[in-house]
């Protein structure tokens, strides 16, 4: 059974898919889930990406996968705190005049 929707992405959409997996190192299946694709559909354009631009880049291994993620949780936790710290300054700032 052949889908409707075929050939009606556009290629900024396309991009901005292949570069969530190549460029962020997200899991296929989660990005085809959160843009409502087929996984086997962004598994092709990944490949079609990674062969036009030489896959010369390699693949990361479980621990960097796991070290990376670690290190983006860090980075949102401390984005979160400078938010609130950033908040807070300029409450008490406000208060004291």
């Amino acid at each position: 059974m052949v889908s409707k929707f075929r050939g009606k992405y556009t290629p900024e959409f396309r991009d901005t898919a292949v570069r969530e997996v190549t460029d962020k190192s997200r899991p296929i299946a989660d990005v085809a889930r959160e843009l409502g694709l087929v996984e086997q559909t962004l598994r092709n354009w990944v490949a079609a990406h990674r062969e036009r631009h030489g896959g010369d880049t390699q693949e990361l291994t479980v621990s960097e996968r796991a070290k990376l993620k670690a290190l983006e949780k860090e980075v949102r936790e401390l984005r979160m705190e400078n938010e609130f710290l950033g908040k807070a300054t300029a409450f008490f700032a406000k208060k004291s005049q």
